[in-house]
């Protein structure tokens, strides 16, 4: 039977290396083992493994401070973003293409649009209609014009029909 190769999640991983720490003080606590070409004793190799249960407890705090850093900093955009964006607005409003003084800020004047070539205002009329057709989209009067009518047997749910102008073929 194979077995996957599933990374332990933080805390098993932990709690693996601690169980081996302590079966290695427990089952030889002064023995010396040789293995990956090197010879540690049980000491040593002790103190390696939690050197490790060290940095990962380390790194946990670490993380949990930056989950705590990033909740906060989440905080104060949703309280300061509305009036930043809000005071760029007015920035761009008030000096417009000044741009020595937009630059002052640290801002860049709005570039003007480029109008749409002749080809690209048709292709565009041609997504409209074709997407207009495809979804039968009508326009406000035609919509006014259905309406839908219900019939109530006693006892039933009523059934719903709707009546109205066909589709515009276009």
């Amino acid at each position: 039977m194979s077995k996957t190769n599933v990374r332990p999640s933080k805390a098993t991983a932990l709690a693996l290396v601690q169980a081996i720490i302590a079966g290695t003080q427990k089952h030889t606590p002064n023995g010396s083992l040789t293995f990956g070409n090197a010879t540690y004793t049980s000491a040593s190799l002790v103190q390696l493994l939690e050197s490790l249960v060290a940095a990962m407890m380390a790194l946990n705090a670490a993380q949990a401070g930056a989950k705590d850093a990033m909740t906060a900093l989440h905080g104060v955009k949703a309280k300061v973003g509305p009036v930043y964006q809000a005071y760029r607005r007015f920035l761009l409003a008030t000096y417009g293409s000044a741009t020595q003084t937009l630059a002052d800020y640290g801002l860049e004047p709005p570039k003007a649009r480029t109008p749409l070539t002749s080809v690209a205002k048709a292709t565009a009329t041609l997504k409209l209609r074709a997407t207009r057709k495809l979804r039968g989209t009508t326009s406000k009067k035609q919509k006014a014009a259905l309406k839908g009518t219900v019939a109530t047997p006693v006892g039933e749910l009523p059934p719903v029909t709707a009546t109205g102008p066909a589709k515009p073929t276009t």
